[in-house]
Formats: structure tokens, C-alpha cells, sequence
């Protein structure tokens, strides 16, 4: 039985007010109905009834969605974290996080066991850093401790679980298995807050990894970049990726040296080059807080102490002033945060706000901290004590900086308490505001306004008086002047600075604008927005890998747009798109070219949903429907369901540039669009088709995907492999519309009339290219076959590269219980016996013949590059004709699925498998990159370089030569592998 006295129930000293008493009450009275069903909490029931833990309940309830979702789904754990000292349960956390790889080791748990335990571990932490920080247990500097604790178990516990799997693999060599980080080879440096031990409750994770190039922990040092760069993209996807269980931590890597052009593990050595040549003040002040928190953390301290003449000048350093002022003028003039305010104000960012503290303790640190040792500290609450100790502030200074970042990281915490957001932005409704003050403690909203305005003008006051006034908005990046017919030199010195590096090209460009050249922005409106967008949009450009090329690439589509204003008002009012906007001209001209056809599809972008993603086909289909609507007609339809897809493909490729979707993901969920406007489109079709023709009795219908679409792993650029399949009576072969048809006749036009939906151009552009030449007889046959016709063909006159296009067909849409018989129909087909040397024979004859046609010597073609993408669907394709019908279980799968399952069967050796999977995924992912950057065939020498960097940084290369050697490698194995399997 616990000590009820040393409890966090027992020592709770408050709760927040709350605003809404009879919801609150509502739910808290579900809740207790739940405790008294769930034997392990029921020692919660008498607290329920009166004191300070059922208050803090009511005002969960009723401000934190989160934080009750958390109370709700659990009441068992609930009940254990009241129940027990917080720091024991915080302990006990920690330890379960950081040794989650242990269990995984001994067999204990599986990997889903462990991925899911990782994030119950943060729900449960969420939720007691929440309770002790609410209901006044802990302080700030406990608080944003504990989850600074909570994010290095993470980050280590991760590490220890992806090196141990990759240990089991043969790929590393651990010194320590009970501690796999030692003499890893690599470090894990933690920055910013989490570095500095001052984490706020929502917050991504800001972490560097740097490589001894030399280590002797991997089986080949020679691929210490790539294998480093796995582990750093294993272990964000493992904190990252949200399960049914949430996510753990968000994973940010670019303050990492160049990140737009460095893979995402660095050396060493080129860390150490970086920072002596082109470090900047802003990557000094950075690494004040960095920390190693994982890998193997005598390598991280070695490094920083190395890096210490960059980080600390010998010599007074008074420049870092200004420069550190300008970063947070910047940070003004792009965000708009000239005013101290309450409704929307940005408490971190905005006047006032955290940065400003930030900035006055950090600016002091970097200009004193060579000469003064002790101001070396991480942490923002030490160094303003410490700063006053060494004679530099007053103690009034100290103290109220002090009590204004407690009190503005306190408000921080509770914004994001509310929906478990990284957000720093006060509500703009008022009624919103009203109920988040009473959240922070405050009855009303003019005591909280008091409370945060009278706090950040204390802060903008000590702020002035280290700072002196720094140019306003129009000057903040420089002179940016392009009127005129000559250039400006300091107009041309500030584009050089923003990354430009060809400033007289760009001011020509831009002055080309203003005078009209394109019609797109020859409106009094369109060339008002872009005046005082310039500034805002050359800083995004220049904060591109190429910003020239994303200039030009602007450029070429303000001259394809007929009307550019709706564009430029979108990205002057947000910020975060016109950034992404920006990435997407440099390195997704494709997209570029979408947003520049149809700007509106940038505003789901800033949906709250763009971050949460689904591959689940039914939902898909539904936000398909939904962004089509309802129709006046079947021309308004087509129009729509371009619309849509195109929007929907739009967000897609987004996602992926974004990292919030993996590129596996990426074509499922291209597949699963495509299915829906399939469906959509056929429905209409057939209701057209059927008001002029009638129906032919008792006939049905089945569409089936084959190829990409039927393997779900389309691109952003793949066509639509198709067949169409009918079955009718015989005896009941006429329509009985007004203008009957005999049925062969009806389905052959049905068909048709569908091709036509889906592929004619319309005023809103193309919708998808569709290939039916993998019906039977090809291009000679009819476009939609008989059902009887079909299976008899394929039984009896089909070649085998025709069966072996049937082992990616899904049925798509038609007619639900004929489709269930296609589908047996093609499995019936796939499992007849077949000697396997004969079938892989003919495979191996047909990938001949692919080479003979198309070529197979691209190494950047990974479809037909010899040991390619067609060699591993051969292989694939091949075991299922050879051995279905003795293992059934190989139909219907996935590539990858295929070989893991033909593993089981020994039909592959471990060994050949796991080459096979792992090429698969490398040649996939950057498949899916390449048609999501550049339509048409992909020519290595003239795309872009910084496309190849992009691509290079996917497959955890870090540059295109290595990437295109490493390529190279992955071709030979998967060549030999096929010679050897596929005879």
C-alpha cells in the first residue's frame, strides 16, 4: 500500500478555474463510471468526490482535450500516477524508456511490442509531467527537467534498440551490448531546449549526429556515412511515426552543419571544417546548449571540447551583438511581431516573448564566455543568476527576467497542453482566450492580459537596453531596390548575402516583374502584394539548397499563370507555406508547377490534418467524394474530380517532401487516390451511360488495377494499368434504355466512355493516363473482355508474362460480388501447377526483352537498370507462378511481402531476402522521389543538382557520386541474386 502522504494526489497545492462547469462535470461523471469498472483504479473512487485532484480533473476536462483523452483512455494508469511519489513514477519511466532495447534483446517483446511501449512510456510521462506541473508539485525548472530527462531516455533508448538490431544483422559490432553506444563509431548532440535541460511540453527534439570516419564499430568504415545516416533516419521514424499509440518526439536534424546539402549524419571532420571556415554566430549560439544524450557520449564531449575556440572567442566579441539583433529582427519583420499584444500573440517569438530572454543571456554568453568560463552554463535560469554574480546585469534585471521566463514558459505549457501542439501562439477568438486564461490560472481575460502584457514589457525593456534600435522591416535583410533600369550595388551585395549567386540575373528577374514583363502580374493589385512581399519571398528563395534555380523556376511560372494575385496573397499572409512554396521551386518543380495552376491547393498545407496522414483507402475515398462534391452536370464532375485529384496528389507529394509521409507510404496512398476517382468516375459514367442505354439484365461488371496501381506503389507520374471484365445472359443480351445495345457492344462503349472520364483534358487539365494493353490480346483485343473469354484466354492462350501482370490485380470498382469472383478467378489462374524451371525460364526471356526494347545501362533509371526495380518484381512475380500453387499464401502480396514469404517456405535464403528487401526499399524510395521532382525521363545531367543532393540524402548517401556508387552496388546484388533464383 503506497504512503498516501508522499503522493502526487496528496500534494497537489492547485488546480486551474474552470470555464464550462456542467461539461466538465459531464465528462469527470463518465470518468468516475469507468474507475468503478476498472478494479486497478478503483483506489481513485474516494478522491473523486471533493479536493484539489478532482478540480484538476474538472479543468482537464474541460481545457485539454489531450491531456483527457490520456485520463479517459486509461483510468488504471491514472490511478498508479496519483498514487505514487511523482518523482518515482518519473523515475520509473525513464527507466522503462531507456531499456526498452534490453527487453527487445532478451526476446522478451517484440519490435511492435517495443515501438508501441515507447509511446504508452511518453503518454504516461505526458500526463505526470502535466499533473505535477498544473497542480503546482513542480516548478518550471522541474518541469521542463523532467522532460528534458524523459527526451535523452528517449533518444538513447532508441539509439541502444536501432544498434542492437542492426548488431543482429551483422552490420556493427557492439563493445558493450548492455550498452551499445560505447564506441559506437557516433554521437548523438542534443540542442536547443532539450540540450539545455529546459524542454517545453510539445516540442520537437533538435538533435545532431556526428561520425568518427574512422570507427572501427562497423563491419566496412567505408560506409560509415551511410549506415550512420540509417541509424539517424531508423531512430526518427522510431519517435516519430504516430501509431495507434501517438508518437514519442518529434525528430528536427537541420541544425546540423549545411543541412540543405549534408546528409544526415556528419563527420567528423567535416563538422570541424565547417564550423572553423563558415560557421555563423547563430550555429555558436546553438551550441552553448548542445549536449550528447546517446551514441557514445565520450566521442560527443571529445567534440565539443574541440569545438570550443569556435564556440567561445578568446577576444571580447561585440559583433555577435548586432548580428544576434538582426536574427531577432528578422524573426519580426518575416513574422509580423512588431507590437506587444495578447489575442494571437506569439508568446515565444513575438515581443516580449522567450526568444528576447533567450537572446539577452546567449548574446551576453557569446560576446564574455571566452574570458569568463563561468558563463559557459545551458541553462537560461542558471546563466542570468550567473551573469549577475560575474558584475555583467543588475539583480533587478536577474530577478525579473527571471520571473518572466517562468511565467512565459508556464503560458507555453499550457498552449500546448491543449492538443499536445508545438504551438507558442495565443488564441485569436476571444471566447478562446477567455477560457485559456482561466486554463492559466487567471478569472478573467483582463487579468491575464494585464498579467502577460506588464511581463513582456519588463522583458522588451531589458532587451532595449543591451540592444541598440535596428533598421525596420523594409531594410531588415538589406537594401533590396529594384526600380530603375541599373543595379543597385548594395541591393546586389544583399542578394549575395541571401544566397543569390547570380545577384545581377535575379535583380534583372525581379525588376523584370515590377515593370510588367509577365502578364500574370501586371495587375495594380498583383504588383501592389508582390512589392511588399519581395523582401519576404527572396529570404524564403535564399533559404533554399538552390535558391537561383527556385528564383527561375518563380520566374517560368508567374509565365504560365494567367493571374498571379491569388498566389501572392496566400504567401504574403503565411509564412510557413511561402517557405515550403519555396522548397517545393528548388526541388519539386512538379509540384511548383501544380501550386502555380491552382494556388488554392496550398491552403491544405496549413489544414491541422496535413500533419496526420492516412493510407487507409475508405478514408481516402471519402476526402476524395468530399473535395468533389456535389455536380451540376457530368462536364462540371470531371472538372471537379480534377480538382480533387489534383489537390489530393498535390497534398501527397507535399507530405512526402515533408518527411511526414515515408515514400512506401507515399504510393499507397497515390494508389488509393487513384481508386477512389476511379470509383467515383465510373459510378457517374455508368449513371450517364445507363440514362441513355438502359442496363442488359442480370449483367456485371469488374474494373481491375494491375501493375503500380494494382500493387499500390504508384507514383506521382504513373499511368493506369486497367482491364475491364463483364459477364451477361446469353439469353438476355439487349439494354432496355431508349437506345439499346447488344451487351458486347454496351460494355465496349462503357469502358470507353470511362477511359475517356479519366483521361480527356478538360479546362481544368489532365486527370491520369490509362493503359489497357494488358488486357487479353493486348492492343488487338477488345478494350473490355467477357468473363467466360477472359479465363478461358488466360488458361489457354496467354503467355506467361501476361500471368505474370495478373499478380498485382485488385479489383478497383464494378460490381462487388462479381468482383469477388474475378479475383478467385485470377487466383485460380495464378495457383495452376507449373514446372518452376520452365516459368522462371520465360521470366528470364522477358526480361530480356524488356533490355533489348528499353535499354537497361541508365544507372539513374530504376525501373530498367539492370538489377533494378523490374528485376526484384520479376524475381517476386516469378516465385509466385512457380510455387503458388503449392503456397496460396504468396498471392496478393506486396514485393517486399513476397520475398519475406517465400523466405518462410525456403524457397529464398535469409541472406537474399534481406538484400532483396533492403534494395527494394532504397530503389523504391527514390523511384518515388524522382517522379515526384521531375516529369518525364530522368536525366541525370541536366536535373538540377540540388534534386540529385535531395535524392542523395534519401537514400543516406552523402553525395550524388556516392549515391550513384552505392547504387551501382545495390544493381550487382540484385543482378546476382536474379541469375540465381531466376533459372
Amino acid at each position: 500500500m503506497p504512503d498516501l502522504n508522499d503522493t502526487l494526489l496528496s500534494r497537489l497545492t492547485k488546480a486551474p478555474l474552470v470555464a464550462d462547469q456542467r461539461r466538465a462535470k459531464a465528462q469527470l461523471k463518465d470518468f468516475i463510471d469507468r474507475v468503478r469498472n476498472e478494479p486497478e483504479a478503483a483506489p481513485l473512487q474516494e478522491h473523486l468526490g471533493d479536493g484539489f485532484f478532482r478540480d484538476l480533473l474538472l479543468a482537464l476536462a474541460d481545457h485539454s482535450p489531450f491531456l483527457w483523452q490520456l485520463i479517459v483512455n486509461d483510468p488504471a494508469r491514472v490511478a498508479r500516477l496519483a498514487l505514487t511519489p511523482p518523482e518515482e513514477a518519473h523515475r520509473t519511466i525513464i527507466d522503462n524508456q531507456a531499456n526498452l532495447f534490453r527487453a527487445l534483446r532478451s526476446g522478451a517483446i517484440t519490435r511492435d511490442d517495443a515501438v508501441g511501449a515507447f509511446r504508452q512510456n511518453r503518454n504516461a510521462h505526458a500526463l505526470l509531467v502535466a499533473l505535477a506541473d498544473i497542480g503546482g508539485l513542480w516548478s518550471t525548472e522541474q518541469v521542463t527537467q523532467a522532460l528534458s530527462d524523459f527526451a535523452d531516455a528517449s533518444v538513447a533508448g532508441g539509439v541502444n534498440l536501432v544498434l542492437t538490431e542492426m548488431a543482429d544483422l551483422g552490420r556493427v559490432h557492439l563493445r558493450n551490448p548492455d550498452a551499445p553506444g560505447e564506441g559506437s563509431g557516433f554521437t548523438v548532440l542534443a540542442l536547443g531546449k532539450h540540450g539545455a535541460g529546459e524542454l517545453n511540453y510539445s516540442s520537437d527534439i533538435d538533435l545532431v549526429i556526428f561520425f568518427d570516419p574512422e570507427t572501427t564499430a562497423l563491419r566496412d568504415p567505408s560506409e560509415a556515412a551511410t549506415s550512420y545516416t540509417r541509424i539517424a533516419q531508423q531512430l526518427a521514424k522510431l519517435l516519430q511515426e504516430r501509431t495507434a499509440d501517438g508518437y514519442v518526439h518529434r525528430v528536427d536534424y537541420r541544425l546540423r552543419p549545411d543541412p540543405g546539402s549534408t546528409p544526415t549524419a556528419v563527420s567528423l571532420a567535416s563538422a570541424y571544417v565547417y564550423y572553423e571556415t563558415v560557421g555563423q554566430n547563430w550555429e555558436r549560439a546553438a551550441l552553448i546548449k548542445a549536449r550528447p544524450v546517446a551514441g557514445d557520449l565520450a566521442l560527443g564531449e571529445s567534440f565539443l571540447a574541440e569545438l570550443r575556440p569556435f564556440i567561445w572567442r578568446k577576444y571580447f566579441d561585440f559583433a555577435s551583438i548586432a548580428d544576434v539583433h538582426a536574427m531577432k529582427r528578422q524573426i519580426h519583420a518575416v513574422r509580423g511581431h512588431d507590437e506587444i499584444a495578447v489575442a494571437g500573440h506569439d508568446i515565444k517569438l513575438g515581443r516580449g516573448g522567450i526568444r528576447e530572454i533567450e537572446f539577452f543571456v546567449q548574446t551576453q554568453q557569446l560576446v564574455f564566455g571566452g574570458r569568463r568560463p563561468a558563463l559557459r552554463g545551458r541553462r537560461t535560469l542558471d546563466m542570468l543568476k550567473t551573469l549577475h554574480d560575474e558584475g555583467w546585469i543588475t539583480a533587478n534585471a536577474r530577478d525579473e527576467l527571471s520571473q518572466a521566463y517562468r511565467f512565459l514558459r508556464t503560458i507555453e505549457h499550457r498552449l500546448q497542453m491543449v492538443a499536445d501542439e508545438q504551438t507558442q501562439r495565443l488564441p485569436s477568438d476571444e471566447e478562446e482566450l477567455k477560457r485559456f486564461a482561466r486554463f492559466c490560472g487567471h478569472p478573467t481575460l483582463k487579468a491575464f492580459s494585464k498579467a502577460l502584457t506588464d511581463q513582456a514589457k519588463i522583458v522588451q525593456g531589458h532587451y532595449a537596453l543591451l540592444f541598440e534600435e535596428g533598421p525596420e522591416l523594409a531594410t531588415d535583410v538589406g537594401s533590396l531596390v529594384f526600380t530603375g533600369t541599373s543595379d543597385d550595388p548594395e541591393t546586389l551585395a544583399t542578394l549575395q548575402r541571401l544566397g543569390f549567386r547570380e545577384p545581377e540575373r535575379v535583380a534583372e528577374t525581379v525588376r523584370g516583374w515590377h515593370f510588367g514583363r509577365r502578364p500574370a502580374i501586371q495587375s495594380a493589385r498583383a504588383r501592389e502584394v508582390l512589392t511588399e512581399l519581395t523582401p519576404a519571398l527572396l529570404s524564403a528563395l535564399g533559404g533554399t539548397a538552390d535558391p537561383d534555380g527556385a528564383l527561375a523556376a518563380l520566374d517560368r511560372a508567374f509565365g504560365r499563370m494567367p493571374a498571379a494575385v491569388e498566389l501572392l496573397t496566400i504567401l504574403q499572409s503565411h509564412d510557413r507555406l511561402r517557405l515550403l512554396f519555396a522548397d517545393l521551386l528548388g526541388t519539386a518543380p512538379r509540384l511548383a508547377d501544380t501550386v502555380a495552376q491552382s494556388p488554392h491547393v496550398l491552403d491544405a498545407l496549413i489544414d491541422p490534418a496535413f500533419g496526420t496522414p492516412t493510407t487507409d483507402e475508405a478514408v481516402i475515398e471519402d476526402q476524395v467524394r468530399q473535395l468533389i462534391g456535389p455536380s451540376r452536370d457530368f462536364e462540371d464532375f470531371l472538372d471537379r474530380v480534377r480538382d480533387a485529384a489534383r489537390q489530393m496528389r498535390f497534398v501527397t507529394g507535399a507530405r512526402l517532401l515533408s518527411g511526414v509521409l515515408s515514400p512506401a507510404q507515399t504510393g499507397e496512398v497515390y494508389a488509393a487516390i487513384a481508386r477512389a476517382v476511379i470509383r467515383a468516375s465510373f459510378e457517374q459514367v455508368r449513371r450517364a451511360f445507363e440514362a441513355e442505354h438502359g442496363i442488359v439484365p442480370g449483367a456485371t461488371i469488374a474494373i481491375l488495377g494491375l501493375g503500380r496501381l494494382g500493387s499500390r506503389e504508384l507514383t506521382a507520374g504513373s499511368d493506369l494499368d486497367l482491364v475491364v471484365v463483364y459477364d451477361f445472359d446469353e439469353n438476355l443480351r439487349e439494354s432496355t434504355g431508349p437506345r439499346s445495345l447488344d451487351a458486347v457492344v454496351y460494355y465496349t462503349r462503357l469502358t470507353q466512355r470511362l477511359v475517356s472520364a479519366l483521361t480527356v483534358p478538360t479546362r481544368r487539365g489532365l486527370l491520369y493516363e490509362v493503359d489497357l494493353r494488358l488486357r487479353p490480346q493486348g492492343g488487338k483485343g477488345p478494350v473490355a473482355s467477357q468473363f467466360k473469354g477472359f479465363v478461358n484466354y488466360q488458361k489457354t492462350e496467354a503467355d506467361l508474362w501476361e500471368h505474370m501482370a495478373l499478380t498485382r490485380a485488385r479489383v478497383l470498382a464494378g460490381d462487388r460480388e462479381f468482383g469477388a469472383i474475378v479475383e478467385q478467378a485470377v487466383r485460380d489462374i495464378l495457383m495452376v501447377k507449373r514446372d518452376p524451371k520452365n516459368a522462371f525460364k520465360e521470366v528470364r526471356a522477358m526480361r530480356e526483352l524488356i533490355a533489348q526494347e528499353k535499354g537497361d545501362d541508365d544507372p539513374w533509371d530504376m525501373k530498367l537498370a539492370r538489377g533494378g526495380l523490374t528485376d526484384l518484381d520479376f524475381i517476386a512475380q516469378g516465385l509466385v507462378l512457380a510455387h503458388a500453387h503449392k503456397y496460396s499464401s504468396l498471392i496478393g502480396l506486396s514485393t517486399e511481402a513476397t520475398f519475406a514469404e517465400a523466405q518462410v517456405h525456403g524457397l529464398l535464403s535469409n541472406d537474399d531476402v534481406r538484400t532483396l528487401i533492403e534494395a527494394h526499399r532504397i530503389l523504391n524510395d527514390i523511384f518515388q522521389w524522382q517522379r515526384l521532382t521531375i516529369e518525364g525521363k530522368f536525366d541525370a545531367e541536366k536535373v538540377p543538382p540540388v534534386i540529385l543532393k535531395r535524392l542523395a540524402t534519401v537514400a543516406g548517401s552523402p553525395s550524388a557520386q556516392v549515391l550513384k556508387e552505392t547504387l551501382g552496388e545495390t544493381y550487382c546484388q540484385v543482378a546476382t541474386i536474379f541469375d540465381k533464383s531466376v533459372k
